[in-house]
């Protein structure tokens, strides 16, 4: 298990030097109940393996699944999961909490 982000990029560098598409996936923002906190990070390959944590349960398999789509697209997005949006009980947040997520294709 990799416990600290210096872990979790050293392994998408090595992914990428491995010839693995790579996304990085970083909480940006949280309001009221958010399980990980500001600058917490996953990171996604081309085939949905992923390393690292953004929230947990659905709000997880939300992210990789976009961010193999940054890869393909290898344009970056911003996602946003929380209890004012009708995805919040679909994807995990419905204690009341909201996050925003900044995903990227690691170059």
């Amino acid at each position: 298990m990799l416990s600290t982000d210096d872990d979790l990029l050293a392994a998408a560098e090595a992914w990428r030097r491995a010839g693995r598409g790579v996304a990085l996936a970083t909480v940006i923002e949280t309001w009221g109940s958010a399980p990980r906190p500001v600058g917490s990070h996953l990171v996604v390959d081309q085939d949905g393996n992923f390393l690292g944590s953004v929230s947990g349960g659905c709000v997880e398999g939300d992210v990789v699944t976009e961010a193999v789509d940054v890869i393909e697209a290898g344009t970056a997005k911003v996602l946003e999961f929380g209890v004012a949006d009708e995805t919040a009980w679909r994807v995990g947040l419905s204690c009341g909490g909201r996050i925003k997520v900044y995903v990227e294709k690691v170059a």
